[in-house]
C-alpha cells in the first residue's frame, strides 16, 4: 500500500489482535457456561419427552414446549444450547478481527505474514479458528468451543506479548515461493491436529465416564455425577472423528516435510541436514504415523491411541516454542534478539 506508514499499519494490526483476544475471552466464557449448563438442559429436554408420552398415553394429545398441541407423540426435543450459540457467534466475530489484523500485518510487511514467530502464531491460530468454524458446518463440535477459544487466547495473547517484533525485511533464505507454500501447509496441518487433540481429550474423559457407568451398572454402585459429557457422542465416535482430522492433518504434514526438504535444497544445497527444526518436524511425522497405525490396529484403539494424538500435538507446540527459541540452527527465524 504505497504512501502508508508500515509502523502505523502494524499498530492498527496490534489493536485488532488485542480486540480479537478480548472477544475470544468472551467466547471462552460463553462456551464454559454452556458446558456447565449442558447436563441440566439435557435432563430438562428428556423430562419434556416423558411428559409428552404420558399425555399421549392418556389420549389427550401432546403438549409442546410452547404450550400448544402437537400431533406427533414422544418425539425427542433437542435441547437449545443458547450459550453455545453465543460462543460460536463471538468466536466468529473474533475471527474477523483476527483476520483483519493478519491481513494488515501482511500489508505492512509487503509479504505473507508468517516469517517470524509472532507472525507464525498470528497465522497459525487464525487457521485453527478457521478450521474449527468450517468443521462446525458439518459436525456439531461446539463442545470443543472452550478448548479452541482458550487455545486462541493463550497462544495468540502469549505470542503477542512474548514474540511481537517490528516489521523487518525477509532474510535471504526466506525469499522463496516455498515460504508461502511450506509454512501455510504446516499451519493448516497444525490446525487439524489441534481439533484432533481436542477430540482426543474429550475421548479420554468420555471413556473414563463410560467405565464408571459400566462399573456402577455391574455392582449396583452409585453412577457418576451428571456432567456435560452425557451430551457428547460416545468415546468410539469421538475417537473416529479425531482420527479423521488427524489423518488429513498428517497428509498436509507429510507435504510439509517434503516441501521443506525441497526448499532446503534450494536455499542451502542439501535436502536434509539434521538441523533441530528438521529433526523435530520428522519426529512429529513419526508420532502421527504411529497414531494412525495404532488406530488402524485393533489392539491400540481407545485410550492408548488417544494419548498418542495428544502427545503428537504437544510435540507440535514444543516444536513451535522451545525449538524455535532455545535451539539455534539454520531455521532460526524467530525474529527475537538474543
Amino acid at each position: 500500500m504505497p504512501g502508508t506508514d508500515p509502523l502505523l499499519l502494524d499498530e492498527i494490526s496490534l489493536l485488532l489482535v488485542w480486540t480479537a483476544v478480548a472477544i475470544y475471552v468472551l467466547a471462552f466464557i460463553a462456551y464454559a457456561i454452556d458446558l456447565a449448563r449442558r447436563s441440566d438442559l439435557a435432563i430438562k429436554a428428556k423430562d419434556e419427552v416423558v411428559a409428552r408420552e404420558l399425555v399421549t398415553a392418556g389420549g389427550g394429545g401432546v403438549i409442546d414446549a410452547s404450550g400448544g398441541a402437537s400431533a406427533s407423540g414422544g418425539s425427542v426435543t433437542k435441547p437449545r444450547y443458547l450459550w453455545a450459540r453465543m460462543g460460536t457467534a463471538l468466536i466468529a466475530l473474533g475471527f474477523l478481527f483476527h483476520l483483519a489484523a493478519t491481513v494488515l500485518r501482511g500489508i505492512a510487511a509487503e509479504r505473507v505474514p508468517w516469517s517470524n514467530m509472532y507472525e507464525f502464531a498470528l497465522t497459525g491460530v487464525l487457521l485453527v479458528v478457521a478450521v474449527y468454524l468450517v468443521a462446525l458446518t458439518r459436525f456439531d463440535l461446539r463442545f470443543l468451543g472452550s478448548l479452541i477459544s482458550g487455545l486462541a487466547v493463550v497462544l495468540l495473547g502469549g505470542a503477542t506479548l512474548a514474540f511481537h517484533v517490528e516489521v523487518v525485511p525477509l532474510a535471504d533464505p526466506l525469499k522463496s515461493v516455498w515460504l508461502v507454500i511450506h509454512v501455510f501447509v504446516a499451519s493448516l496441518a497444525t490446525a487439524l491436529f489441534a481439533l484432533a487433540f481436542g477430540l482426543s481429550v474429550m475421548q479420554l474423559l468420555q471413556a473414563r465416564r463410560e467405565r464408571k457407568l459400566a462399573i456402577a451398572a455391574s455392582t449396583d454402585a452409585a453412577p457418576p455425577r451428571r456432567s456435560f459429557l452425557q451430551t457428547l457422542p460416545n468415546a468410539d465416535a469421538l475417537e473416529s472423528l479425531a482420527y479423521r482430522f488427524a489423518i488429513v492433518g498428517f497428509i498436509f504434514w507429510t507435504f510439509t516435510l517434503i516441501a521443506g526438504s525441497i526448499w532446503a535444497n534450494d536455499a542451502w544445497g542439501r535436502f536434509w541436514g539434521f538441523d533441530t527444526k528438521e529433526v523435530w518436524t520428522f519426529v512429529i511425522w513419526v508420532l502421527y504415523a504411529g497414531y494412525i497405525h495404532a488406530r488402524a490396529t485393533r489392539g491400540w484403539r481407545g485410550t492408548r491411541s488417544a494419548w498418542l494424538s495428544i502427545i503428537g500435538f504437544v510435540a507440535v507446540l514444543f516444536n513451535f516454542t522451545i525449538v524455535n527459541v532455545f535451539f539455534k540452527g539454520l531455521h532460526a527465524y524467530s525474529g527475537l534478539t538474543s
